[in-house]
């Protein structure tokens, strides 16, 4: 593996830290390039992250929870100008512009790399760096990814810890694949991905530290040929947890490119059904569409009297590749979920609620009086007093929110009650049944299956949500999200789309694709599916699709349930009409859906595949 070093500085070779000596010289350039007061080498111990969550508490960053009621958690909060991903600051530093495409901002590689030489020069000055060995996925899984991720941030350290296999022993199985100890050679064996971070706030000599230090002059950086990742000035969540989004998705989907497999934005879900076989579904949602519930989806009393369960192999990342048995298997890559806080409740999804519970990381939520957390949403009745993410004092009627719309926990997987036993498995699980979705007030039925693959990726390639914002001109707006991957596809998204196309030569038992959609609504403008617990009806009705046990009727967009072939037992007032009005293909409708997808399908110009172009005519025939 050749790395590109930011910096023509040249530092002697200091103790070696390591027997991997492309790691030890690219530790040494970037000690060199950054200069940080101190090196640490991150172990992943509980001694460790002891010692590092009692330094952010006596720095500020964290305030440690009520040991009774929150056992070993800790609360953060960022400056009101570090709180979400940056997409407008990620870059994708392709060698050229259309390797980039149309939906990602592109840099030129060579001005990139001046430009941060620049902002990364003595940018860790008066802090520590902390190098941090992970892996994402299962260490002796074919897909596992070993990244270092340099920082000078030990928050970065902490959630990093919870967020993916990290420390003595990953350092460990890389030097091992180096040395040759190691016989099982997964796709970059021996070899790491360079994750350089850092807030950028150097400290003078007497400077006085604030308790979240960042710049605003902020740089997400992937890149694609060279497998490196670079971050400046956040250090909140997928801008500063590397392994997540930009390695998981952006760079992993340009190795899974090269490498036939594919990275993608879903979560994985185990149906397990009263006769004792087992199902997984790798579901793509946008933002705001339900995903973590339906990855931690408690069927209701009747379905589990009667003997079905769910399990979770992972709430947002998958990585699917072409397994000996013909079938895609699917891994996550991650151990830990780092899921919105605001909305989450018993009410809504329980098991996020008991798995985070202990051992977890709250960012900009409100904090209690007696020492716990609390965000809208989470209990009908407000606590009369709390201190919101900003620090100050908080009341029902103050007019601002506790928490911040994207304050975030981050927990560990393996505390969700229904963790699939499986999980971890480095073979993966078989997946039966790909589910695209998107929140659509109309034209999008509650189900449908696509006619086979290729028509299943023009499924998915043209999949979006209604804006819900009330700016003039986007309410109502479909925004085209394919395969909910447009912040993080790490290449062309039409090449994109000729891959998933091309992984059908690969795999001889292709999954089933399935499209839902749980927000469809009446004229009045009420919703006709109750959704939550309830789409455990909806998966019933895939599985046994999967499965061949049960028929469909063909419709314009491929096969749909009959009114008496899907299971609405127990539903107070929903009737066949009701059922009639969340299946209906309004020929209008799917006329400004068509008018729709071409007007995203030519922003593409010549990378959207001929395939694509001809699912869309074929459809609007259907549809006459």
């Amino acid at each position: 593996m050749t790395f590109v070093s930011l910096t023509g500085d040249a530092m002697s070779n200091t103790a070696t830290t390591t027997t991997h000596a492309a790691l030890q010289q690219w530790v040494t350039d970037m000690t060199a390039l950054c200069n940080p007061a101190a090196v640490e080498w991150c172990d992943g111990s509980q001694t460790e992250w002891e010692r590092l969550t009692s330094l952010l508490v006596e720095k500020g960053t964290f305030t440690r929870l009520n040991a009774e009621t929150r056992p070993n958690c800790f609360l953060a909060r960022s400056t009101t100008s570090d709180v979400a991903r940056v997409e407008d600051r990620t870059y994708i530093c392709s060698a050229t512009k259309a390797g980039a495409g149309p939906t990602n901002h592109w840099a030129d590689p060579a001005e990139m790399r001046v430009t941060l030489n620049e902002k990364f020069r003595g940018c860790m000055t008066g802090r520590t760096m902390y190098v941090i060995p992970f892996c994402m996925g299962p260490l002796d899984s074919p897909l596992a990814k070993i990244g270092v991720e340099i920082s000078d941030s030990a928050y970065v350290v902490t959630n990093m810890r919870i967020m993916c296999h990290m420390g003595a022993h990953v350092l460990k199985r890389l030097e091992d694949e180096a040395a040759g100890a190691i016989t099982n050679k997964r796709d970059g064996f021996g070899t790491f991905i360079p994750c350089l971070h850092s807030v950028g706030a150097p400290l003078a000599p007497g400077q006085a530290d604030t308790s979240w230090p960042c710049n605003d002059d902020k740089y997400i950086v992937h890149f694609p040929e060279t497998r490196e990742i670079m971050s400046y000035g956040s250090g909140y969540g997928g801008n500063a947890l590397l392994g997540k989004k930009c390695l998981a998705l952006r760079i992993a989907s340009n190795i899974a490119r090269d490498n036939q497999w594919m990275a993608e934005h879903m979560l994985i879900v185990g149906v397990h059904a009263p006769d004792g076989t087992t199902n997984y579904l790798s579901v793509a949602f946008p933002s705001a569409c339900g995903k973590t519930n339906l990855a931690m989806l408690i069927p209701p009393k009747a379905y589990l009297d009667a003997g079905w369960k769910t399990s979770i192999i992972g709430d947002d990342i998958a990585w699917l590749w072409p397994h000996e048995d013909g079938k895609l298997h699917a891994i996550n890559p991650e151990t830990g979920y780092f899921g919105v806080a605001p909305g989450t409740a018993y009410d809504t999804n329980p098991l996020a609620m008991e798995s985070i519970k202990a051992n977890a990381i709250f960012t900009n939520v409100g904090l209690t009086d007696d020492g716990d957390v609390w965000w809208e949403g989470m209990t009908k009745t407000p606590p009369a007093h709390l201190i919101d993410w900003t620090g100050q004092d908080w009341t029902p009627d103050c007019g601002r929110s506790a928490a911040h719309a994207n304050a975030r926990f981050t927990a560990p997987a393996v505390q969700c009650p229904t963790t699939d036993p499986n999980w971890q498995n480095p073979d993966g699980v078989p997946i039966d049944a790909i589910v695209f979705g998107g929140r659509r007030a109309t034209t999008m039925p509650l189900i449908f299956q696509a006619m086979d693959w290729n028509h299943g990726v023009y499924v998915g390639a043209t999949m979006g949500s209604e804006m819900t914002a009330a700016a003039a001109g986007t309410l109502g707006k479909v925004r085209r999200d394919p395969m909910a991957m447009l912040p993080f596809c790490g290449y062309n998204v039409g090449d994109y789309f000729g891959h998933w196309l091309e992984m059908s030569k690969y795999v001889t038992k292709l999954p089933q694709i399935f499209h839902v959609n749980w927000f469809r609504k009446s004229a009045e403008g009420k919703f006709l599916w109750p959704g939550f617990g309830q789409n455990m009806r909806v998966l019933e009705w895939i599985v046994k699709r999967c499965n061949g046990q049960i028929g469909a009727n063909d419709t314009q967009v491929g096969a749909s349930p009959s009114f008496d072939d899907f299971n609405t037992a127990g539903l107070d007032g929903f009737t066949a009409e009701t059922f009639a009005e969340l299946m209906a293909l309004d020929s209008s409708e799917w006329q400004a859906e068509l008018a729709g997808q071409q007007e995203f399908f030519t922003s593409l110009g010549d990378h959207l595949p001929a395939e694509l172009a001809h699912q869309r005519e074929l459809l609007a025939a259907r549809m006459g």
